[in-house]
């Protein structure tokens, strides 16, 4: 759903990038509450996940594919705050790099997959944990329904951004009923894709997961037949002592291994956004992209003939990029919380 250059006029768009600006600054100061020492560099391996995930398009109807947008999942995994600031850091590199998702349009494209996306999935998220007996399972169902109805929420959040300033005269509600209705179908995918990595990570290090603290349920042991809880260990060892190197690793070489050879095998049909555009005539004001003559345009090394390693190479770069940026903030954001109690603090006589 990246909007390119063209489909929305240079005041909304301006509006846009303040609000997508706001959004962002109240969210490093929300992230700085969400980061600890074991978060802070899972932050930017979930966005370099998210970056080469989203090179995944799979196909949701004829002609028309759909690929991870990634807010659901990240507010979920690392805090909502943190969730923001991984979808901006992945659009931002996208849009510099790769040409992907208009740069005078990065503030409508933060706005509604970041925000509105976020927003939407964690509300949903943890209403109905609270409705919801406690449990594993419970958090990747809620994961699954949060996931699936934020992207038609993202889709309807482009339709009243393009009512204010779309560049084509087209009907509202024809651009609202494509729009929502080839989502739909993309939303199960997103839903399946969150649900199934929530539940891989929390079957590994449910400490880790952001929307699981203090869900976990207590150990079980069967015993004479009966299923009684575990007595609780005399010494446990606290979570932040525990090493995320091992799920680190894990998830970078699975981020790079998607990126560099999955997605090869991607669908190569236009996304929802592409598709509704073309069919109704939205893009007849697209422009060209301003890194349209990057080196890495279009998910391509330039010069490099062979279409799979060209391919493969960039999505290499683009997930060492995003997670070395994503890194580099969170680090940069968790420093900041570590300082502010140092310096709060009066100076002795």
């Amino acid at each position: 759903m990246h909007v390119p250059d063209g489909f929305i006029n240079t005041p909304v768009s301006v509006a846009a990038g303040v609000a997508a600006a706001a959004a962002v600054a109240v969210s490093l100061r929300g992230a700085r509450r969400e980061l600890d020492e074991r978060t802070a560099p899972l932050a930017g391996l979930v966005a370099a996940f998210i970056f080469a995930v989203q090179m995944l398009n799979f196909p949701v109807a004829a002609g028309t594919s759909g690929h991870l947008l990634g807010g659901a999942l990240a507010a979920i995994l690392v805090g909502p705050y943190t969730g923001v600031l991984c979808v901006s850091v992945v659009l931002l590199m996208q849009g510099i790099l790769f040409a992907d998702g208009g740069l005078t349009a990065l503030g409508v494209n933060i706005s509604v997959m970041g925000v509105v996306t976020v927003v939407t999935a964690y509300a949903i998220f943890r209403g109905l944990l609270k409705v919801l007996p406690p449990g594993r399972r419970t958090v990747t169902a809620a994961a699954f329904a949060g996931a699936l109805l934020s992207v038609p929420a993202a889709a309807t959040a482009f339709t009243g951004i393009y009512a204010l300033g779309g560049t084509t005269d087209v009907a509202i509600g024809k651009v609202f009923t494509a729009m929502v209705g080839v989502h739909v179908l993309i939303g199960i995918g997103e839903a399946a894709i969150t649900a199934a990595t929530v539940g891989a990570v929390i079957a590994v290090r449910p400490d880790l997961v952001h929307g699981a603290r203090g869900l976990a349920a207590p150990l079980k042991l069967r015993v004479d037949g009966r299923l009684v809880d575990a007595p609780a260990a005399a010494a446990p060892v606290p979570a932040a002592a525990r090493s995320t190197r091992k799920v680190w690793a894990t998830g970078l070489v699975t981020a790079l291994v998607l990126a560099g050879f999955v997605s090869f095998y991607a669908s190569a049909s236009p996304d929802g956004l592409e598709k509704v555009a073309a069919d109704k005539g939205i893009d007849q004001k697209a422009e060209e992209h301003a890194a349209a003559g990057s080196p890495l345009a279009d998910y391509s090394v330039k010069d490099v003939d062979d279409a799979r390693l060209s391919g493969g190479l960039a999505g290499v770069i683009g997930v060492g990029a995003t997670v070395a940026v994503g890194s580099g903030i969170f680090w940069t954001v968790r420093r900041r919380r570590t300082d502010e109690p140092a310096a709060a603090e009066p100076s002795a006589a």
